[in-house]
């Protein structure tokens, strides 16, 4: 009996991976430039300085855009509210589409998701910095693409491959009509671990510090991917056994040895 449950428990399991985009091997993506290290906040000696940004670009994977205000507007049709698909932390995102007009480096033509910071909310320029360095420098499967950002005067907006889905939230807790099928469950839990343990496995380990259902985003194929990197941090070095921080994240899904102590151990 012991064999047979085991058994079914196995074809279950790997029935998640029937889908061709999803395999039991690592993504065969790279995190990085080949022959250079991951800049982090704490390399940046002013991170709010304006020589540091405009500097930026050269150490982010791939085509990392810079857009203007302007065009930012235009491709939201001046962040009309028909085009709000959301509001975190952060700040309100807005859907926008990109053609190669505007860009003729993005092929094919692509939505977008546009996040722009609140200006009165609680955070600012060194989430915004932390999202453009992570996701501009690190590239998996399982994390949500960094398209480009803006950085203009007191505006801070970033941009993001469109999620067709929307976030785990939404279909778990706000009116999502059809129940997710426990393979579809199974499949984005793999996912979003996947892309966790992408985080920690690096050279320099990442700690998210924000895993929660509302910045797990899914695809069109529910591919998880994990999104806003604004709390996310450097874990400890080699020659550390842990980091002390600022307490962040939300209650409710924070380790509770993390919550009491603000201690981050190696991995």
């Amino acid at each position: 009996m012991p064999s047979k449950k085991k058994s079914q428990w196995k074809t279950l399991v790997l029935g998640c991976f029937k889908d061709k985009n999803l395999t039991l091997e690592s993504p065969k993506l790279v995190s990085k430039k080949q022959g250079s290290s991951r800049i982090s906040l704490s390399d940046l000696s002013d991170y709010s300085s304006p020589s540091v940004i405009s500097d930026l670009s050269n150490s982010l994977v791939g085509n990392v855009q810079i857009f203007t205000c302007k065009e930012l507007k235009e491709i939201t049709n001046n962040f009309n509210k028909s085009n709000f698909l959301g509001e975190g932390g952060f700040g309100k995102v807005y859907k926008g589409f990109i053609d190669d007009k505007l860009r003729p480096a993005l092929v094919p033509p692509q939505p977008v998701a546009v996040k722009a910071l609140n200006l009165d909310g609680k955070q600012g320029h060194r989430e915004w910095l932390a999202e453009v360095l992570f996701l501009g420098q690190l590239k998996h499967r399982n994390l949500v693409n960094l398209i480009g950002y803006c950085y203009e005067d007191e505006h801070r907006l970033l941009v993001y491959e469109y999620m067709e889905r929307g976030s785990l939230e939404e279909k778990l807790f706000k009116g999502y009509l059809a129940t997710l099928p426990w393979l579809t469950r199974i499949k984005i839990a793999l996912g979003a671990a996947k892309g966790l343990a992408f985080l920690h496995e690096e050279e320099k380990p990442v700690i998210y510090r924000d895993v929660k259902a509302s910045n797990i985003l899914l695809d069109a194929d529910f591919v998880a991917k994990l999104s806003d990197f604004g709390l996310a941090i450097d874990g400890p070095d080699k020659d550390q056994t842990h980091i002390t921080t600022r307490v962040m994240g939300t209650h409710g899904y924070a380790a509770p040895e993390y919550i009491n102590t603000g201690i981050i151990v190696d991995f």
